[in-house]
């Protein structure tokens, strides 16, 4: 199992939505800055969002267990093997992120149980 990293690329904020339906003073996300990286293989990293988790988890999964030499979808999303653009799923303020596959390998820390 590799290790997959994850680039922060862009917070956003759909200004028309948010004016409708979010909280007074909402932002872009609070919790991710662009340009923050992350490595991941089967376990969220610290500090990055449980939401934003959720809705990347599959993609890094598949990344992590050798899909960096496909590319997904038959080739129609992205055209280059081994990453993915992803999104989490806050419709008001999603985060952008890149998830890329690397050589690195992924370590496995966990305590036995006796």
């Amino acid at each position: 199992m590799k290790k997959v990293k994850i680039a922060i690329l862009q917070t956003t904020l759909n200004h028309e939505l948010a004016k409708e339906y979010g909280a007074e003073g909402l932002t872009a996300c609070p919790m991710m800055k662009e340009g923050q990286v992350f490595y991941a293989d089967y376990a969220k990293p610290n500090g990055f969002c449980d939401e934003a988790w959720k809705a990347i988890y599959q993609y890094v999964f598949a990344l992590a267990h050798g899909a960096e030499n496909n590319v997904f979808y038959y080739g129609d999303w992205i055209r280059k093997p081994g990453v993915a653009i992803c999104s989490c799923n806050d419709g008001l303020r999603p985060v952008i992120m890149k998830l890329e596959a690397t050589r690195e390998e992924a370590e496995i820390n966990y305590t036995p149980i006796k």
